[in-house]
């Protein structure tokens, strides 16, 4: 299920035309990351008052929209500390408004499941992401691509949910009319919120363990590395 950096190159190579239209039109990559969170922000107000499929499509149009910041500073030479800084808060910044939108929206609902359960997906995303900033941080990981090691890494979290949210639109929730006979019983959109957001929340903590133990292993191998040199010398 993991990308692979190879994998992640091809699919940016082909955003790269797309990439390079909107810097023609004048958009800088950190003017990319910003509507990319301006429309995943709008996804998440949609979410909040329980459009799910429309909701769900905007914030996979604002993920897409995303990965063309970094393309076009690549294929301009604008590459750059501050633009990865940028990208990477917004991405985390749209990522908490999403699940906060979802919140809101299954509040709205009557319904507690859901909520604690994209609190718990909200958490394991986290965490994937400060495993890696961490870990590359205090100099591991590097030219290893930490961004492919685990199941769910950003762009499979985008899809699980998008999924989750496109079923949850086209199931039935509960009716406007509740006096009808099993209006009451759980709804199916619920269900499939559900169904997504534990997904992300196991694979997410299953991802943040293999980031923990990938990062165990290459300070073991360096240390290793250290006691061979030094008795060596």
């Amino acid at each position: 299920m993991a990308i692979s950096n190879d994998r992640r190159s091809q699919i940016k190579k082909i955003g790269e035309p797309i990439a390079l239209f909107f810097g023609r039109l004048g958009l800088s990559p950190d003017g990319l990351t910003l509507v990319g969170f301006g429309i995943t922000a709008a996804g998440a107000v949609l979410l909040a008052g329980q459009l799910w499929l429309i909701g769900g499509l905007v914030v996979f149009g604002g993920a897409v929209f995303d990965m063309f910041d970094g393309t076009l500073a690549r294929a301009t030479g604008r590459v750059s500390k501050l633009g990865a800084f940028m990208d990477s808060v917004f991405d985390r910044w749209g990522e908490a408004l999403v699940y906060v939108g979802l919140v809101w929206g299954t509040l709205d609902m009557g319904l507690w499941r859901p909520v604690l359960l994209a609190a718990a997906a909200m958490a394991a995303a986290f965490m994937v992401s400060y495993a890696r900033a961490k870990s590359e941080g205090l100099g591991f990981s590097s030219g290893t691509g930490m961004a492919a090691i685990g199941f769910a890494p950003r762009e499979v979290r985008v899809v699980i949910l998008t999924l989750g949210l496109v079923a949850a639109g086209l199931l039935p929730g509960f009716p406007e009319d509740m006096d009808t006979p099993g209006a009451t019983a759980y709804p199916l959109s619920a269900l499939a919120l559900e169904a997504a957001l534990a997904l992300i929340a196991i694979l997410g903590t299953i991802t943040v363990i293999q980031r923990v133990l990938h990062t165990r292993a290459q300070a073991r191998a360096a240390a290793t590395t250290t006691e061979v040199g030094e008795q060596a010398s």
